[in-house]
């Protein structure tokens, strides 16, 4: 990765106004150009286990940079970021996924389901219920702790939802309202030689969380 994409979104947050970013235009394309090189280095290593990541486009994998103002307080007409989703079967299929989030001084890469929608929700939990043993294999494994650690509980309920036992050993889980791993990365992680490898290596211990949301939403 450049260090000039790196200096783009830093001094992007300095100046987020239309002015200056289209006076700086030239410098955010060639900053999206980098980011997309490294997406679609992303999308040959997924496809290597699964060709049907091969089908995506590194354009269509990214998220606009302009911000949606409509509903905010912040009127801030740009991301300070620049976001990656790598969807089997694309961004519409609502399925597990694995990102990649660049932001000076708070990256990271990871996987997972963030908010789902409420049947979507519902499934991953009984997913949960019927096969802890399995996810707890799969989230203890050795790659999976030295690289995510344990999951966000970014959200997590106070309460179990209704229906299941308070004595439920799955109950901790059960209490997510997002199923997502993810690794920090530095900025000195991010211009080293080989970020995508970095980011590769990721994906690869993510690999069976991922195998296990989908295979709840694909009941």
């Amino acid at each position: 990765m450049q260090k000039t994409t790196i200096d783009f979104l830093k001094n992007l947050k300095k100046n987020n106004n239309r002015e200056w970013f289209e006076q700086n235009r030239a410098k955010y394309e060639l900053a999206k150009e980098d980011f997309l090189n490294l997406v679609d280095k992303s999308i040959q290593f997924l496809g290597k286990a699964d060709p049907r990541f091969l089908d995506l486009k590194a354009k269509d994998c990214i998220f606009r940079i302009n911000r949606d103002v409509r509903f905010s307080h912040d009127k801030s007409p740009y991301k300070t970021n620049m976001g990656a989703a790598f969807h089997c079967g694309g961004k519409k299929s609502g399925n597990a996924a694995f990102y990649f989030h660049l932001q000076p001084g708070g990256s990271f890469v990871g996987g997972g389901l963030w908010h789902p929608e409420a049947d979507k929700l519902k499934k991953v939990r009984q997913e949960i219920d019927y096969r802890f043993d399995d996810l707890r294999k799969i989230i203890s494994r050795k790659g999976f702790q030295d690289t995510f650690g344990e999951l966000s509980t970014e959200d997590k309920l106070k309460n179990l939802p209704k229906g299941y036992d308070p004595e439920n050993s799955a109950g901790e889980y059960l209490k997510l309202k997002s199923f997502v791993a993810a690794k920090s990365l530095s900025d000195k992680d991010l211009l080293g030689n080989e970020p995508d490898k970095i980011i590769q290596n990721s994906f690869r211990h993510v690999v069976p969380f991922i195998t296990f949301l989908n295979s709840a939403l694909d009941d």
